[in-house]
């Protein structure tokens, strides 16, 4: 006998978690079908625990401050391996607390892989669940280069399992996750090169962002690598080998991390048996409710191929449950303005458009930008301080902010606040006319001329 549920989930991710307990919170019979750890990429190999190496960091380089403001020598080595244990006890309470909220909410979760039998029917392990609504929420994995070799360099995912650190590698790749990586290993004391295949890091961003975080990497002594074209991977002993096309390379390396990239979790769904068609790159297309093509089948988070975040899945997933289970007809998710932070030494937030998305959109005479550049007062006693940097954009006769970006101390918390004034539609008379708070980084947003 098949059981039925008014939802199906297939994905324990942070998503899937939040759509199954909104949903059961408004009544729904709720089962969430997932093979692995509860928590999903980012719980387990993404964002808890880059963020847990990035304080490590961070609190070495408060240490090495420290000494600027009168105090001895404060650190001794970093210690990989206790800070992993600590880690993995950390990240193992929050399996533990996600399971505990799912029972108390009343929903099942279903151990093992989860595929498609018809469009209103998962099997799992040779059982048969069916839903009058099946959310898809399974995520997505980090890839591999087709080039020779590459088994011998390391995912995102191989780098949280290691025993012990690196200390001579490269990171492949310019995107957020590649920045991080090697940005937290240079603050933990290993040699890092970052190889790009372009001429900078994070694309996307506002060109003052990435400038300066490029600024900052090779102060730092990051070795930034652009241009080069990656061919294969080469071992020899222990040594390890990068090799570009045009014959030239990296050698002895110890690890090679490959941040190229993400693949949407669609290729084991069974998908052919629901009518839905895989978009570009595997992903799922939805409209602006999360409604696939094939009614009662929805899909959320990094497979739709839109603002892969944790919270835009989170938010995503609850407005999805709050439409069907809670009798929030048009509630939705609004993919714009979303805040996001770069966990870079030094970090980077961002909400909005970048100054050229800005001209585009709506013209170079609509468009008016406030900068500043300062020397936070942490660093007052520095030699050679950092920089904080930020941006304003803002467009029409009412200069509404469309784009806020900082990179600098204290961006990714002061980010926050900000974007809750631009989603309300801020003007800049209106930062204007906030007091500042002195002194702080933060002011610097209410006082740009």
């Amino acid at each position: 006998m098949t059981e039925h549920y008014d939802l199906l989930i297939l994905g324990g991710g942070s998503g899937g978690i939040a759509t199954a307990n909104r949903a059961a919170l408004h009544g729904a019979r709720c089962a969430l079908i997932e093979k692995s750890a509860l928590g999903g990429a980012c719980v387990n190999v993404g964002c808890v625990p880059k963020k847990l190496l990035w304080n490590a960091a961070h609190l070495r380089h408060c240490a090495e401050l420290a000494t600027d403001y009168g105090f001895a020598p404060l650190l001794g080595d970093f210690d990989w391996a206790a800070n992993k244990h600590a880690r993995d006890t950390y990240i193992g309470k929050l399996n533990e607390r996600y399971a505990t909220g799912l029972a108390d909410n009343g929903v099942t979760v279903i151990a093992g892989h989860g595929r498609f039998a018809d469009p209103h029917t998962i099997e799992v392990a040779g059982t048969r669940y069916e839903a009058d609504h099946i959310v898809l929420a399974t995520g997505s994995r980090p890839i591999r280069p087709d080039i020779p070799g590459a088994a011998l360099g390391l995912t995102s995912d191989d780098f949280f399992a290691l025993a012990e650190q690196p200390r001579r590698l490269a990171v492949v790749g310019a995107g957020y996750i590649a920045v991080e990586l090697a940005c937290v290993l240079r603050r933990l004391g290993s040699q890092v090169s970052l190889v790009m295949r372009g001429a900078h890091l994070l694309a996307t961003f506002d060109p003052m962002l990435r400038e300066g975080l490029m600024d900052s990497m090779t102060h730092a002594g990051v070795n930034l690598l652009a241009h080069r074209q990656v061919s294969g991977l080469r071992k020899a002993g222990t040594e390890l080998t990068l090799l570009y096309e045009d014959g030239e390379g990296l050698c002895g390396l110890d690890s090679v991390i490959w941040a190229v990239g993400r693949a949407p979790n669609t290729d084991a769904l069974d998908l052919d048996k629901t009518g839905i068609a895989l978009g570009r790159g595997g992903i799922i297309e939805t409209d602006s409710y999360q409604n696939t093509a094939v009614p009662g089948i929805y899909a959320i988070g990094d497979l739709t191929g839109r603002a892969a975040l944790t919270p835009v899945a989170i938010a995503a997933g609850r407005r999805l449950a709050d439409r069907l289970f809670g009798g929030q007809k048009d509630r939705h998710l609004d993919y714009d303005l979303i805040p996001t932070v770069v966990f870079s030494h030094p970090p980077i937030g961002s909400v909005g458009l970048s100054e050229p998305e800005a001209r585009e959109r709506h013209g170079n005479e609509a468009v008016t930008v406030y900068r500043t550049r300062f020397t936070p007062m942490s660093h007052a006693f520095n030699r050679s301080p950092p920089r904080t940097a930020m941006k304003l954009v803002t467009v029409g006769h009412e200069e509404r902010v469309v784009g806020l970006h900082i990179i600098g101390e204290g961006a990714d918390e002061m980010l926050q606040g900000f974007a809750v004034a631009i989603k309300m539609g801020a003007t800049k008379k209106d930062l204007d006319d906030t007091l500042a708070i002195h002194p702080t980084s933060a002011e610097e947003v209410v006082t740009m001329r």
